[in-house]
Formats: structure tokens, sequence, C-alpha cells
């Protein structure tokens, strides 16, 4: 792992990747702390979801986001230190824009129980991180591999979501 991390961290000043690390984890961390807000009666309101056989149990969700979100600002990092947020500004945006869509998702499904709106809103991430993906992956590749893990889960969750609100149309 640390020479992962060492290749990860290569040509920038010691400061500058410390910097650079933190602020993606901060922002990317910052996205968990707004859907953990959202989802504060998560556990309630799952709970008492009619849900398929196949939906995970709750306590499997925060490890997920959590190695997720750690993915996520690593990958981030990886296109920044290439040139920076000016080099790589259209990329950049839509990895901020599909953070604040991946935030809202727990609003509209556990606080505001909009189903409907929670499934469009997880296809526009769906749709928004396979761009950044693809973007990524023309700046650096291995910044695109490790959304893959996101994006097969968010597959997961938006057919979840869908089976989730079909099945509870009376709550949700």
């Amino acid at each position: 792992m640390s020479i992962f991390i060492r290749n990860i961290m290569s040509n920038f000043t010691a400061q500058k990747q410390t910097i650079g690390l933190a602020s993606w984890l901060l922002l990317c961390f910052a996205t968990a702390v707004t859907c953990a807000f959202g989802s504060m009666n998560a556990p309630e309101f799952y709970g008492q979801l009619t849900q398929p056989n196949w939906a995970p149990p709750a306590w499997l969700f925060g490890p997920v986001w959590i190695t997720l979100y750690t993915l996520m600002a690593i990958a981030a990092l990886l296109v920044w230190r290439q040139g920076g947020l000016k080099a790589n500004k259209s990329a950049m945006i839509l990895f901020v824009v599909q953070l604040f869509i991946n935030g809202l998702w727990s609003w509209l499904f556990f606080a505001w129980q909009m189903g409907l709106w929670s499934f469009v809103d997880i296809v526009i991430l769906w749709v928004l991180i396979l761009v950044t993906l693809l973007k990524f992956g023309r700046v650096r590749l291995l910044a695109a591999v490790l959304l893959i893990p996101y994006l097969m889960w968010v597959s997961f969750a938006t057919a979840l979501n869908f089976s989730m609100w079909q099945s509870n149309t009376g709550i949700l």
C-alpha cells in the first residue's frame, strides 16, 4: 500500500501532496457528512420499507461508502496532479457536480421520502459518474479505474432504489 501511495504522490512537493490529498478527502467526506445528516432516520425508515430479498443489510452501507469516498478522493487527486484544476477543468467540475448529486440523494430518499425524485437523482448520478470516469481516464487511467467500484455500487443502488420505490408506493 505504501508503494501505491508513494507512486500517487510522486512529482509533487510533500506539502502540496499533503494539502491536495487532504483537500480531496475533505471534499468527499463533506459529502458523506451531508448524506449522514440527510439519512439520520435511515435505520428506522429503511427497516420499515418492503425490500427485495437481495437488499443488503443496513450496516453494510457505511463501510462501503467510506471505501468509495476514499477511492474517489484518490482518483480526484490523481487527475488534479496532472496539471491542476486549470488543465482538467471539465473533469474536475464534473467530479464536484456528481458529489453534489450524490449528497442530494440521501435527502431525497430518506429525509424527504421522495421515491420518484430519488430515482431520478440516482440515474443522473450514474450518468455523471460514467462521464467523470471517462474524463478521468483520458487524464490518468488509474483515476478511472478507482471510480469503477463507485459506478458498480451506484448501479446496484439504482436497481435497489427503483425496486424499493415501486414496492413502497404508499411511503415513497
